[in-house]
């Protein structure tokens, strides 16, 4: 990472701390944030994940090879601080466009009008990472014909995706739980994951 990519990340992510700060509930009153994931059946183990202890004079440990399924989901997340608004599972063959980003916008416009009453008055301040189908024109044009304001997302930072810390890691406990098994089984498992996340969030809303 350049010092001019520090430099921007740091502005950027200064900036919208300050706009958080001017009014801690009403920026989350506005926030919405997404993200998408490959789901697959089986998540090997990390490096960390695998270690045992063990004796210096013990056998090397036996593992079996961890094989990752073919069948995997693809799936878009809107959340936001009440829980999770839409899922969108893409189609088998096909990418993640801006003309696809496009139709995500349009059908969260709907869901925020039927789930959260006044969110689209108080305006929605929406949160996504700059993958091309993100910053794509059609993506751009539509996300503001829909009267949404975008949140600078810094460039070059992943790790600064708030989906990875909150929902994704949970989404890989339960691809590990169900194992095998096809595409239905794991949308499956994928909504009653997400359902116990709005759980929490609903929890920690009311805290």
């Amino acid at each position: 990472m350049t010092v001019e990519i520090i430099r921007v990340r740091m502005q950027t992510s200064n900036r919208n701390l300050e706009l958080y700060r001017t009014d801690p509930d009403k920026f989350l009153r506005r926030y919405v944030t997404m993200d998408e994931t490959w789901a697959h059946h089986f998540d090997p183990e990390t490096k960390q994940q695998s270690m045992q202890w063990k004796h210096p004079t013990s056998p090397p440990v036996v593992k079996f090879r961890k094989v990752i399924s073919a069948s995997k989901v693809m799936v878009s997340v809107f959340w936001d601080s009440e829980g999770v608004l839409l899922t969108d599972y893409l189609e088998k063959g096909k990418t993640v466009t801006g003309t696809y980003y496009a139709g995500l916008i349009h059908k969260l416009r709907e869901v925020i009008k039927e789930k959260r009453r006044g969110k689209l008055t108080q305006g929605v301040l929406l949160h996504h990472d700059n993958a091309p189908a993100h910053t794509s024109h059609v993506a751009t044009a539509t996300i503001h014909k829909c009267g949404f304001e975008l949140l600078s997302h810094p460039p070059y930072s992943p790790d600064l995706a708030p989906s990875d810390f909150h929902l994704f890691r949970h989404l890989s406990i339960c691809a590990k739980m169900i194992g095998g098994g096809d595409a239905f089984y794991l949308k499956f498992w994928i909504k009653l994951t997400l359902l116990e996340r709005n759980r929490q969030f609903s929890l920690s809303f009311r805290s």
